[in-house]
């Protein structure tokens, strides 16, 4: 299943454990229904495992925790929005490959 080290955020710690963050932080917007979801969860893993220290890494499951993704205009799942020092960076939508979302971390770090 998931890494130890990808975080489980919800509407209710998001602002202290995103936006509030000292180092930049990926979410990956899902849910336990979505194929896509499941195809990028290994990638999400393993981000998570090699930028630990310098990027955070976590999961808002949308069917739980409907008002962060809605705050945030989240339409299609998976989408996995970048944070740094409270604001959004840059996001993608699908299961994009694991390239794609380094070069979004690089964006931050």
């Amino acid at each position: 299943m998931a890494s130890e080290k990808v975080l489980m955020f919800n509407d209710d710690n998001f602002d202290a454990d995103v936006l509030k963050a000292s180092v930049p932080v990926l979410v990956d917007f899902w849910a336990t229904w979505c194929a896509p979801c499941k195809a990028i969860a290994p990638v999400i893993d393993a981000i998570a495992e090699e930028y630990e220290g310098k990027v955070k890494v976590g999961k808002v499951n949308v069917d739980d925790n409907p008002g962060t993704p809605g705050k945030y205009g989240v339409r299609g799942i998976p989408t996995v929005i970048l944070f740094k020092d409270g604001k959004v960076v840059d996001q993608v939508v699908g299961a994009v490959p694991k390239a794609q979302l380094e070069a979004l971390i690089k964006k931050a770090v």
